[in-house]
């Protein structure tokens, strides 16, 4: 019996909109690689086998011209499509709603295209090798024939993702004693602090968090049983959510739905990777700056592809 590998599942309907199309994506690395080449080759080196791209049906030709013709010749490349249509009976789309229904819904989309254990990424975040190598490490692994759900998340280092230039957002992880995720916080308005970070939501009761934290920067881990639990659990949400406005459906709150219910666990694989994001325009340099020295240590190739 050959070896299943894990697949990539990227995040990528809203890259349309950031990029005017997609006519250019944001060169980073010195041969002119975005951010998403750097996944796409951690991946790879961590014994991936296929990449799916979610993206939305409407550039799916510029899509594949600009981004994924690249990856062809690296892994398998397949596509979903996140369409704000695709509902369970019997509901439909709130007149007036533009909105996508979150990432628990993106990630629904690839349920044809993924039979294989699998990570989902954003397509603008870069999440180092080490990340990669934990996680492809845990979906390769036989999981206990328990009748659980057993799922992973790469746990950052909060000091490692935070930016000079503003406050973020980020999930704050509780962890038990064996490693595993029991409750994700999520801070909106987190800065550095001298020797603490802070959440500044209320700026006149602003919450220490200790640097060290660990975060949620929504590089998980799953199998395909989670497609089964999506379809179950969508319609119930929806009738408590689907008429409001601007109401979605991230992933973090299915898997902690499934946690307390007790019947699904997450690891938490702790990386001492850098997390880089373009938060803000003025973080982009410090960005080209922090892969150049990645390269420059060897950890890359100067030219990705």
């Amino acid at each position: 019996m050959s070896e299943v590998k894990p697949t990539l599942v990227v995040l990528a309907a809203g890259m349309g909109s950031r990029y005017g199309g997609l006519k250019q994506v944001d060169p980073v690395g010195p041969s002119g690689e975005a951010i998403l080449d750097y996944s796409v080759f951690d991946a790879k080196r961590a014994g991936f086998g296929k990449v799916v791209f979610i993206i939305r049906k409407d550039f799916e030709d510029v899509f594949r011209e600009k981004v994924g013709a690249k990856y062809e010749n690296v892994m398998e490349v397949a596509y979903a499509f996140q369409d704000l249509n695709d509902l369970p009976a019997p509901y439909t789309v709130p007149a007036g709603r533009t909105k996508p229904w979150g990432t628990a819904h993106a990630i629904r989309s690839a349920r044809d295209v993924v039979d294989a254990p699998f990570a989902a990424i954003n397509a603008d975040d870069f999440y180092g090798r080490d990340a990669f190598a934990r996680l492809g490490e845990f979906l390769a692994a036989p999981a206990p024939a328990d009748g659980r759900r057993h799922f992973a998340m790469v746990g950052y280092n909060l000091a490692l993702t935070l930016s000079e230039h503003g406050s973020v957002a980020r999930g704050v992880c509780t962890i038990d004693g064996s490693g595993y995720l029991t409750d994700v916080k999520e801070m909106t308005k987190l800065v550095r602090a001298g020797d603490v970070a802070e959440n500044r939501e209320d700026e006149a009761n602003p919450v220490k968090v200790p640097l060290d934290a660990r975060v949620s920067m929504n590089l998980w881990g799953f199998t395909p049983a989670l497609f089964a639990e999506l379809e179950a659990r969508f319609p119930r949400w929806l009738a408590e959510n689907g008429a409001k406005e601007k109401s979605e459906w991230y992933i973090p709150f299915v898997v902690d739905e499934m946690i307390k219910e007790g019947v699904a666990d997450a690891k938490v694989l702790p990386t001492e990777s850098s997390w880089f994001g373009v938060t803000y325009r003025e973080d982009k340099p410090l960005v080209v700056s922090a892969i150049q020295s990645l390269v420059d240590a060897g950890e890359y190739p100067s030219k990705l592809f």
